[in-house]
């Protein structure tokens, strides 16, 4: 039997340089049921272009810039303003991975950044 491979979901952000960058999802199947991230860790990294070597910015669980909360299956992308303010970039590409204890990854969300920039500074 073939194994049918998901397709990740698309996830554009548009961000205000210079603002807070503070989202949460939830990830349920399809039936609404919400999926336990218990013991799971998840990464993002950002670049200019898929191929792009440098990493313009990293989040993950370790850094805590990635919140998992567990049985509620919610997922928190979080940037302070001043990390917003000093991004070297207007557009970028992601994507976001969340590995199980058992060391499988799943890429849950691909997708574009558009940075907006900001007039007023401090």
């Amino acid at each position: 039997m073939a194994k049918i491979k998901s397709k990740a979901a698309k996830l554009d952000y548009e961000i205000e340089a210079g603002s807070t960058f503070d989202i949460t999802l939830t990830w349920t199947d399809s039936t609404g049921t919400l999926i336990d991230l218990t013991g799971y860790t998840a990464r993002s990294n950002w670049r200019d272009t898929v191929d792009a070597a440098t990493i313009l910015v990293d989040l993950t669980t370790a850094n805590s810039k990635i919140v998992l909360g567990g049985a509620l299956g919610t997922i928190q992308i979080i940037q302070t303003a001043a990390e917003t303010e000093l991004y070297p970039f207007t557009t970028a590409v992601h994507d976001f991975e969340l590995i199980a204890p058992s060391g499988d990854v799943t890429r849950l969300f691909e997708g574009s950044i558009v940075v907006v920039p900001e007039v007023t500074r401090p």
